[in-house]
Order: C-alpha cells, then structure tokens, then sequence
C-alpha cells in the first residue's frame, strides 16, 4: 500500500466516574491492543463530531464532544524504512452521556476499565493511553472547579 499522505482521526477520551472507557482494535495497526475508541474523520465533519459519532459506532456509547485534550501523530515505518502508517490522531474529551459498553465496528471488545487498573499496566494498550487518560481526568477536574 502505498500513502500519499497522513489520514486525520478522531479518538474518544471519556470517563463514566473512575472508569475510562477502552476498547480492544480488531484491525491493524493496532489489532488487539486496548484503546480509546475511534476512526476516520469524515469529509466535512469536525473531528470532534467525529469521535463522537465512532465512540457511538465502535461501543454504542452515547457521548458529548467537550474539546480538543491534544494531537498524536502515529507514524510506523516498514522493514525497507518507507512510511506504512501515518496518522494525525485529534484526541476529543467527552462527557458519558449515556449507555452500556457492546462491542461493534471494528473493536472486538468494549468496556469501562477503572483507571487504577490501568495505572497498573495490566492491559496491553496502544501507545500513550494511560497519560492521556491522565490528561483527560485532570481536564475533566479543572472543568468542574
């Protein structure tokens, strides 16, 4: 496959209480590792609404796009050095709106996992998922005071 330029994506960062919503990637890049749910930008559509839409396709959770937490580039590069992925991942705080965790789209399994358990390192995730879900906590809490 050959890339002609970075594709933008959207991921979901929210929080139901100490739980932070994850979910399992059935395709690659990052087949099998936990993540915050999401996907592709639309044409015309904002990343925030698009987190929130794939949040909503991935989990069936119904969430509220609060503002953008920050910008992660995935760039990976194949055995000959030419770049195979690239990605500029908009990471959206959103507020739980509504919901029960079910599996769709492209995740294999959808959950709430209690933050410690995360600090703790016991799921196998993708990169930068723990302090962005940091980042997220102390922006939700900024929020409230």
């Amino acid at each position: 496959m050959t890339l002609s330029a970075p594709r933008l994506g959207a991921i979901a960062v929210l929080f139901d209480g100490e739980n932070v919503l994850l979910a399992r990637r059935r395709n690659p890049p990052d087949a099998g590792l936990w993540g915050f749910p999401g996907g592709h930008v639309e044409l015309g559509e904002s990343a925030l609404d698009a987190a929130a839409r794939e949040v909503f396709e991935e989990t069936g959770i119904t969430a509220e796009p609060l503002e953008y937490l920050t910008n992660i580039d995935v760039v990976r590069h194949g055995a000959e050095g030419r770049v195979t992925v690239h990605y500029l991942l908009a990471a959206v705080l959103c507020r739980y709106v509504r919901g029960t965790p079910m599996p769709a789209d492209d995740v294999t399994e959808a959950t709430w996992v209690p933050l410690a358990r995360l600090r703790a390192g016991g799921l196998v995730t993708s990169d930068r998922v723990l302090p962005l879900a940091e980042q997220a906590l102390l922006r939700l809490q900024a929020r409230r005071d």
